[in-house]
């Protein structure tokens, strides 16, 4: 497959439309905030051509509007345009967003007939050294990208630092409403984060589970709404008696998933080993009262689920495993979360270390899902994207699931270079799930 070449037109600081007045000029993170990694995620949304117009003239109108329609969000979501003091401060010094336009000759089609992520991260504002230096912290990079038929991509890497999921999607939603000129545009609530978990000093400690790999590969995966309900049917009728409750989408998809990676792991080293599958859980809707989206920060946390002995990995197991550890920790965990949040955090990180120090060598794996999020229905004037897609290139052993378009699951896997190789050809997998198929527009 031929390398995609990507030329930098132009590199713009975008500052609020409005100056940040002094008094707000410090803004402080929650305890969860304060424990999230100082990474950027970044997310790619396609846009096919359809328009009439010249498309080089299109492309630059379009750009100058989300410039404008960026710096009027930026005025609401200040911190953004700011920069990290240090583990629990942003200052808010309007510093700025920076945003990067790019052209390729390629057609949009190269990459939407046959997704490739090594493709795809030349897409990545956070790809280019020149722009890293030059943004200087930037919490937030975006780089539209122009291709040959017209058509554009919009990555969007913003850090975890401040935001999880459903921030970002309050984000997108805002900046989106505003390109189209919508007259009132929704506010975020910035101060909920630090009034439910104030922050402490935990200096040394990490809430994230990192899985470094030195080699690692990302694939995708996608299961049909039909091979979905097979894969269910097949593990309700394995449950038999005990088949109290109707698995989820996310359950068998999941279970599948982790059941393929871990024989993946073994028929690479010959031996079976414990595996944790950390699975985060949106803490929002399930406190007290529950916590808007539109609010800034970070409200995940993750649940561990075990599979110690090899009689584990029958799908049915996995699934009630999964079941039964989200019952616990919505029914044992999450009220503490409710009330003292140093303390909940403490109990469960003194959990994780005690299970890492009894496993030394245990296969972890760590799943997101976006499932029920809409991250389809991004239109900034243009009509919604065709698809979204997250381009992973830090941390091994991940698993991310959102919906397809028809119901189905789409699934982001990265594995070790070598056990990749063997779970992309798990027979079980393929039974129910298309390797890479095209994105159909």
């Amino acid at each position: 497959m031929s390398e995609i070449k990507i030329e930098i037109i132009s590199r713009n600081c975008i500052k609020p439309s409005t100056p940040t007045p002094p008094y707000l000029e410090t803004f402080r993170l929650s305890l969860l905030d304060q424990l999230s990694p100082n990474i950027h995620g970044n997310s790619t949304f396609f846009y096919p051509y359809n328009s009439t117009n010249d498309p080089i003239s299109e492309f630059s109108t379009r750009s100058k509007l989300l410039r404008k329609s960026l710096s009027e969000t930026l005025t609401r979501f200040y911190p953004l345009a700011g920069r990290l003091q240090d583990a629990s401060t942003i200052g808010c010094n309007d510093d700025g967003a920076f945003f990067i336009e790019a052209r390729t000759d390629s057609p949009l089609s190269d990459i939407l007939g046959s997704p490739d992520f090594n493709r795809i991260q030349h897409l990545l504002p956070t790809s280019d050294k020149e722009t890293v230096e030059i943004s200087n912290g930037s919490m937030l990079l975006v780089q539209f990208t122009l291709f040959g038929c017209g058509g554009t991509t919009v990555t969007i890497s913003l850090t975890h630092k401040i935001a999880d999921i459903a921030a970002f999607i309050a984000l997108i939603q805002s900046w989106t409403a505003a390109c189209r000129g919508v007259a009132e545009v929704a506010v975020p609530e910035l101060d909920i984060g630090g009034s439910l978990f104030p922050q402490r000093e935990i200096l040394g400690m990490s809430a994230s589970v990192h899985i470094a790999a030195e080699k690692f590969k990302a694939r995708r995966f996608i299961f049909s709404e039909f091979k979905v309900g097979e894969l269910r049917s097949r593990i309700i009728s394995a449950l038999g008696k005990e088949a109290e409750f109707k698995p989820s989408r996310v359950e068998v998809v999941l279970a599948l998933i982790w059941r393929c990676a871990i024989s993946s792991s073994r028929s690479k080293t010959g031996s079976f080993k414990p595996s944790a599958l950390f699975q985060a859980v949106n803490l929002r809707p399930r406190m007290d009262p529950p916590v808007p989206d539109s609010a800034l920060g970070n409200f995940v946390w993750p649940f561990a689920v075990m599979a110690e002995e090899e009689g584990d990995l029958e799908l049915q197991e996995l699934v009630k495993k999964m079941r039964k550890s989200m019952k616990e920790f919505l029914e044992k965990k999450v009220n503490k979360f409710k009330g003292d949040g140093f303390g909940a955090v403490m109990e469960a990180l003194k959990e994780r270390g005690e299970l890492f120090k009894k496993n030394k060598d245990i296969l972890v794996y760590k799943c997101s899902s976006w499932c029920k999020f809409a991250l389809l229905e991004f239109d900034f004037g243009w009509g919604n994207n065709v698809w979204m897609t997250s381009v992973n290139n830090l941390v091994s052993n991940t698993i991310a699931l959102m919906d397809t378009q028809d119901g189905g699951v789409e699934v982001l896997v990265t594995l070790d270079e070598q056990e990749m190789d063997i779970f992309e050809q798990h027979q079980e997998l393929l039974q129910y799930a298309l390797r890479n198929p095209s994105i159909i527009i």
